[in-house]
């Protein structure tokens, strides 16, 4: 499955609108699936930006976003701006030629 940086962008701004932080969360996202979403969850808790439990077994695969990091929020404040936002792709692509997660970081925090 390939990463998406918006599907990442948009289950971050979805969790920190979420305003309850217990229990197991689930997030329905337009254009993606169950198990696109649960594959990003764990990219982002890999990437340090939120916490998430392994929910997965044998014939599943499911990871539950819990909340967002200090990472996280730091994160989602340099990319909350849709022009940010956008810039921060294009410098990454013009730079590598994809979008490299460590590029648009690189430009949000510059």
């Amino acid at each position: 499955m390939k990463r998406d940086l918006d599907l990442c962008r948009t289950l971050l701004l979805t969790i920190e609108d979420d305003p309850t932080v217990i229990g197991l969360k689930t997030y329905e996202v337009k254009g993606a699936g169950e198990e696109q979403v649960s594959y990003h969850v764990k990219l982002l808790y890999e990437a340090g930006l939120i916490e998430a439990h392994n929910g997965s077994g044998l014939n599943a695969f499911r990871w539950y976003p819990i909340r967002l990091t200090w990472q996280g929020h730091e994160f989602l404040d340099a990319a909350r701006d849709d022009t940010r936002w956008n810039k921060a792709k294009a410098f990454a692509r013009e730079k590598t030629g994809s979008l490299v997660f460590e590029f648009v970081k690189a430009f949000l925090f510059k």
